[in-house]
């Protein structure tokens, strides 16, 4: 059976590239039937992998640029050829690899994504995703970055495609959504999100829509797709991540405080692991660039090892499923009822 082959951007994130081959090196030891198409500075990539078992699985193409973390999209573009992020996804384009990941510049990343792949069929801007843990399960949260700002008719698409994103990746038949909201209450929230609300309960596009939900909601699991535009997504994400290191920190601290506490911690170490775990936004990192012709995956830039591979599995999945099929027909259901939000008022 032919390995499904994957293009990294090995030399975008903080602590690229060694993070992003101990990720690898994460990865491929808990997954077989990948090949792996490393894009960056060939000669120090070829060190990295020295005496690594899976270097054969590996090939490397020189891409001596490299994006900075803090370019500016529109000169990124201009210097793209060349650089391991654009080679990354020009790869994902030319069909030689199922999918991209990277851990780079996110704008960039974004504009290049959308000047090499193009926009899927009905989509005005791509939206960029996070799977969100809850406690019922895992959630999935659109858009958290790619777009500052979203009117109504975008909300709805971004609706549409986190349903079919949701319906793909977490095996459920009918996954519901909400839209973020300052409260549950129809008059409340801007006139995008109002109008948005108002499409996605009087038309016909097959979503199972709860109304409006809060911050707190999001957490709880109320809903599987929680909706709302790139600034408040962003904010949300980065809260609940320094939320959770908080929480870890004021845990660790708590049990190692005295002997008393170090012996109830080791009482209760396997307990304790789980909440690690549970608490650790490695086990979640990896957001899609939804509404693309092809799969990228975006990994955070300050990420571990352990976040990479994360990123690298759920871009791996992603490249197996039928999720673009799935996101292809949503939008084919909302371009057919012609939505706009001068159509409800």
């Amino acid at each position: 059976m032919k390995p499904v082959t994957l293009s990294i951007d090995a030399m975008g994130g903080d602590a690229a590239p060694q993070v992003v081959i101990d990720g690898l090196d994460i990865f491929l030891g808990r997954n077989s039937g990948f090949a792996i198409q490393l894009h960056g500075r060939a000669d120090e990539l070829k060190r990295l992998l020295n005496g690594k078992s899976w270097s054969r699985q590996c090939e490397i193409v020189d891409q001596p640029d490299v994006v900075a973390m803090d370019a500016k999209p529109s000169s990124a573009l201009r210097r793209a050829k060349g650089t391991s992020m654009g080679g990354a996804i020009q790869a994902v384009k030319d069909g030689t690899t199922a999918a991209g990941i990277s851990a780079g510049n996110t704008g960039a990343l974004m504009a290049m994504s959308m000047l090499s792949l193009r926009k899927m069929a009905g989509v005005h801007r791509p939206a960029m995703t996070a799977i969100w843990p809850t406690l019922k399960g895992r959630s999935v949260v659109l858009d958290v970055g790619a777009n500052l700002e979203a009117d109504a008719d975008q909300l709805v698409e971004f609706a549409v495609m986190g349903e079919s994103y949701a319906r793909a990746v977490f095996g459920k038949e009918k996954p519901t959504v909400g839209l973020l909201n300052i409260g549950s209450e129809d008059e409340k929230g801007r006139d995008a999100v109002k109008f948005a609300a108002e499409i996605l309960r009087t038309r016909d596009l097959g979503i199972d829509f709860k109304g409006y939900v809060e911050g707190n909601d999001i957490s709880t699991g109320a809903v599987d797709v929680v909706v709302t535009d790139g600034f408040t997504g962003n904010v949300a994400l980065k809260t609940a991540e320094g939320t959770a290191r908080l929480v870890s920190t004021y845990v660790r601290a708590a049990l190692t405080s005295s002997l008393l506490s170090k012996a109830g911690a080791a009482l209760a170490a396997s307990g304790l692991k789980d909440l690690r775990n549970k608490l650790n936004p490695s086990n979640v990192n990896g957001g899609v660039l939804l509404g693309l012709n092809g799969v990228i995956v975006k990994s955070h830039g300050g990420t571990d090892a352990e976040g990479f591979a994360t990123a690298v599995k759920l871009a791996s999945d992603l490249a197996q499923s039928n999720y673009m099929d799935e996101v292809a027909a949503g939008l084919k259901r909302v371009s057919k009822l012609g939505i706009s939000p001068e159509a409800v008022e």
